[in-house]
């Protein structure tokens, strides 16, 4: 813990600082005693940053002070959920110029990627991305890193590999007593990538796995541990319920007061989509009383599924007014990084509905933005290339549907992809 690491070194700050043998080494330790002084998280993020922007002045050619002035940045933007960019697009700035100095250099490539980590800046990072991949093989986090980039890119076979190495290197480091957060990460973007390219037995895979880990140990053999680390535990629903609405293999579970948000998105999909409308209300019912809590995705999952609640009842100004909600709340928060989350991107759930109701040429909009946000997402594209189709748009449609091709190559026994091919084969004959 730092504040230990601190008070090691000395039992005050002044005397502390008396240790340090060069200004400069004295200028870091500042900027590290107000980032763990006194004062709530977002006060002391802010002075480490105004610290080590002071420190970046006094020494503009020094690339570890250039390094941590990033970071520290980096850490100011979560920390005050500025969702300007404009510290991120600063230390990306750095960042990237320390990477094309020195691409060896592990910080640059790290919060290049940080820094550039949305669906606008993220082809800044892409050779960071590349070259991070490569710098330290042994570390499951490094090795991992780059999926952020290439999960803006839509690069599913590099966000399935990347994460597999990473969930490798992280169990073959594992001890017993170790937590198991370095795996849990990976495996939990790995299934997602998988899920893309419709490698639905690596997507069961990726559950047997985390089954695994919660229990304390690792599915290929290792010693056993103490079981119920919270990581792993709490991402044994998050993965199961994404293989539900991913596969759309429906499966509307009991709901309990254990029930998950992800377990109750899925369950209330699944019953939307079998007709089970008692089931579909009771899952809208305990999202939204989630969401009293202040819990945003609660809310907006509970728009999500009374919106298919209301659009299978035949409310189609309801449904569209929720999602209208939903949509709202999404598009003031972050750009989207990661995995999918909520699990059903609104923007496509919204376009599904209102193919549903026969709005194609409104579905396009929704289904385009999505794919803005979240590149080559295998629905997105089927939702998009229906939704061409339905307007008769053939050239739309066809582009759609061979990119659907492309992602899902070899999949041949979907019936989107024997879709995709029929379509393509008739637009070809014509």
């Amino acid at each position: 813990e730092p504040r230990k690491v601190l008070r090691r070194l000395g039992p005050n700050p002044a005397e502390r600082l008396a240790k340090a043998p060069t200004e400069r080494e004295k200028g870091f330790l500042s900027a590290v005693e107000i980032l763990w002084g006194e004062g709530d998280q977002v006060a002391r993020r802010t002075g480490y940053m105004h610290a080590m922007s002071r420190m970046y002045e006094e020494y503009p050619n020094d690339t570890e002070v250039a390094t941590f002035y990033a970071l520290s940045m980096l850490s100011t933007a979560g920390g005050t959920q500025d969702l300007s960019q404009r510290l991120n697009i600063k230390a990306g700035t750095i960042a990237l110029n320390l990477f094309e100095h020195n691409p060896n250099h592990p910080g640059a490539a790290h919060y290049t990627i940080h820094s550039f980590d949305s669906p606008l800046n993220a082809p800044l990072a892409l050779q960071a991305a590349y070259r991070f991949s490569e710098i330290a093989p042994a570390v499951s986090h490094a090795i991992h890193m780059p999926t952020h980039i290439f999960i803006q890119h839509g690069m599913w076979d590099l966000v399935s590999g990347n994460n597999e190495r990473a969930y490798q290197a992280a169990r073959d480091l594992w001890r017993v007593g170790d937590n198991m957060g370095d795996a849990t990460h990976a495996l939990d973007w790995g299934q997602y990538g998988d899920l893309q390219l419709g490698d639905y037995a690596k997507g069961r895979l990726w559950i047997d796995r985390i089954e695994n880990m919660a229990a304390g140990r690792f599915l290929e053999g290792s010693p056993q541990g103490p079981g119920g680390q919270g990581r792993p535990s709490g991402a044994v629903s998050l993965l199961k319920a994404r293989y539900i609405i991913e596969t759309e293999q429906w499966d509307a579970r009991p709901i309990t007061s254990e029930s998950s948000m992800h377990e109750l998105l899925a369950t209330g999909m699944s019953a939307a989509h079998t007709g089970d409308d008692a089931s579909v209300a009771e899952a809208e019912a305990a999202l939204k009383a989630m969401a009293e809590g202040g819990n945003r995705n609660a809310d907006i999952m509970a728009k999500e599924v009374g919106a298919l609640l209301h659009a299978g009842m035949g409310h189609g100004s309801v449904a569209t007014g929720l999602m209208d909600e939903a949509q709202a709340i999404v598009e003031a928060g972050a750009p989207p990084r990661g995995a999918a989350s909520p699990l059903k991107p609104v923007h496509e759930l919204y376009g599904e509905i209102l193919l549903d109701v026969d709005r194609p040429a409104d579905a396009i909009e929704k289904f385009e933005t999505s794919l803005l946000r979240m590149p080559n997402r295998s629905l997105s594209l089927l939702g998009l290339a229906r939704a061409y189709a339905a307007t008769g748009n053939r050239e739309m449609a066809s582009d759609a549907y061979a990119r659907l091709l492309d992602v899902w190559a070899g999949r041949d026994s979907f019936e989107g992809f024997q879709e995709a091919r029929r379509y393509l084969q008739t637009t070809q004959q014509r």
